[in-house]
């Protein structure tokens, strides 16, 4: 830490993540503060620091580090905590930071025996009943298969490469605090994904290169399938990965698969493009896929499949217990059931907070003016379904309808349009003639209606719920 983010630091006053210390003469207090903040978000302590903010520094010794170490070590579970000396510009003297970031699984943390909470700006004893809760939640963390240690995968099957960018990039959105440092096994064990040197499952599901024969379930399978089942594959793929790498081969998949709907700008000579779907809302279906599946499965997957009048993303496992599909459209309690997994795509900035991505995906796509996704829970395995917004059935009009009509019904789900403006949308620009024709096949089918006379006619979709 440099001067300049201290003097900012102390500027800001104490808060519930930061507390000050005029000296370690105040280690005691120093050290229940800082089991307050491993039992909630984690926070920092400055010691040379007034209460007012005031930068004093003091005179930093052997036996003052040897004081300093004795009080963490007084903290339970045992918990890597930096000691960040800054010294003071034209002094001998030094501010201490101590950074407390709790790890996920390990609360509660007791400090000489007791268990600390922190509220505002006063940190105080827990009370029983929060610290049973939290005691009950570490118990059943400590089973899960995430957290179990790692069957013949060592560090050097990892991806370092990506250990080092979720550390850099946790750290730019201000989700993990402290120095960088370029030693994997340090930022693994930063993370909570070591424990005692020993990797955790959760590390393999995320950065792991090497995945068969132990975890075969880290794949994705991806279908664009023709029509509206599962009889006939246009494309199928399966990729073998860790959890970021299966994100990003799902996003190019999508790229490859979905169209995009455009338009030009009244008024201005620009295209305006609107996808199919709202992509933050199928990223975010994609993330909750990957954070919250049932990893312990060896044969299950997450799967994505396009439809031509559907997305469907689906991952193993079933809501946890006291959950119901209805309620993942409003507020409620989160529950991982991978927490050191969907923390690291929460620091990764790749995920907001945890208990609203469901929340999200509904809003995005109301905000987009798309239809609300369903939910699903059926054969032990979660699913949530877009459907495409204007899709007509082929029994609508007695059989499926050509690649461009249905292009010009997806252009016409935004709004009306004349002839002109949906030539314009069309991605392979077809003459007017062609694109008239269309319409007046589908104008016999009661599909679409031209409203309007003359040059300023305008094409609509008709209201299917009154046919």
């Amino acid at each position: 830490m440099e001067f300049e983010e201290l003097v900012q630091l102390a500027g800001s006053g104490e808060a519930e993540t930061l507390e000050f210390k005029k000296s370690t003469g105040q280690l005691q207090r120093a050290g229940e503060t800082l089991c307050a903040f491993l039992n909630g978000q984690g926070g920092r302590v400055l010691i040379g620091v007034t209460d007012e903010g005031k930068i004093t520094g003091q005179a930093v010794t052997d036996t003052t580090l040897q004081g300093v170490a004795e009080i963490l070590r007084r903290l339970e579970p045992a918990v890597y905590i930096p000691l960040i000396p800054v010294l003071l510009p034209g002094s001998e003297r030094r501010v201490l930071v101590l950074e407390a970031w709790p790890v996920p699984g390990k609360q509660p943390y007791v400090f000489d025996g007791r268990a600390y909470r922190r509220i505002g700006t006063t940190t105080s004893i827990m009370p029983q009943d929060q610290y049973q809760t939290m005691l009950l939640a570490r118990s059943h963390s400590q089973q899960r298969w995430e957290n179990a240690p790692a069957t013949g995968i060592s560090l050097a099957d990892l991806d370092a490469t990506e250990i080092r960018k979720t550390l850099q990039t946790s750290i730019d959105v201000g989700r993990l605090h402290g120095d960088v440092v370029e030693n994997p096994a340090d930022i693994l064990d930063r993370l909570g994904l070591r424990a005692d040197g020993v990797l955790l499952n959760a590390a393999v599901v995320l950065f792991s290169n090497k995945l068969l024969p132990n975890y075969s379930q880290c794949h994705i399978r991806m279908a664009r399938f023709k029509g509206t089942t599962k009889t006939e594959f246009i494309d199928n793929k399966q990729v073998y990965g860790h959890a970021l790498q299966l994100l990003r081969e799902a996003q190019i998949f999508l790229d490859r698969h979905l169209p995009v709907a455009g338009r030009i700008i009244e008024g201005k000579m620009e295209r305006q493009d609107r996808p199919l779907f709202p992509p933050l809302a199928l990223r975010e279906a994609l993330v909750n896929a990957l954070c919250h599946r049932d990893y312990s499965n060896p044969g299950g997957a997450v799967s994505l499949a396009i439809f031509d009048d559907r997305l469907e993303i689906w991952s193993d496992g079933t809501l946890p217990f006291g959950l119901r599909v209805e309620d993942l459209k409003r507020d409620h309690q989160s529950r991982p059931r991978n927490p050191l997994i969907a923390e690291t795509f929460f620091r990764r900035g790749l995920v907001e907070r945890w208990g609203r991505g469901t929340q999200t995906i509904v809003q995005l796509c109301l905000q987009a003016g798309h239809p609300e996704p369903e939910f699903i829970e059926q054969a032990g395995a979660v699913g949530v379904r877009f459907p495409i917004h204007g899709y007509v059935p082929p029994q609508r009009v007695g059989h499926d309808l050509t690649q461009r009509q249905r292009a010009i019904l997806q252009i016409l789900s935004y709004g009306t349009a004349s002839l002109r403006e949906i030539v314009e949308r069309m991605d392979d620009k077809p003459s007017s003639a062609t694109v008239r024709a269309e319409l007046y096949q589908m104008k016999q089918w009661a599909l679409v209606e031209l409203e309007g006379f003359g040059r300023g006619s305008k094409w609509r979709l008709v209201d299917q719920r009154k046919s």
